[in-house]
């Protein structure tokens, strides 16, 4: 079994891999340093805290960063996550003149 601070780092590569995604930012829980894994009688929950880009589609964004985080973490670890919630703490500043 892979240690959840592996899975967690996994999960933090494969979302700063999409476009809009300004980095993983500390949630409530500050000691997840943004990603939370979780594993109940086997299943596998991520939780993720993000940064995003302004003026995204933001539901689109997090659709793009919840296929990709399975994704990775089943090329990565052979691991189907659960769930893969995406939280989105902060939207970047509007571009200069708008």
């Amino acid at each position: 079994m892979i240690s959840a601070d592996i899975l967690a780092s996994y999960a933090a590569d494969a979302a700063l891999g999409i476009e809009g995604v300004r980095g993983v930012v500390e949630g409530s829980r500050p000691r997840h340093q943004g990603v939370k894994v979780v594993t109940d009688d086997g299943a596998v929950a991520v939780e993720l805290h993000l940064a995003v880009d302004w003026a995204l589609n933001v539901p689109e964004v997090g659709a793009r960063v919840q296929m990709r985080v399975a994704e990775y973490l089943s090329a990565m670890a052979d691991l189907t996550p659960a769930t893969v919630d995406v939280i989105v703490d902060e939207i970047g500043p509007p571009p200069e003149g708008v």
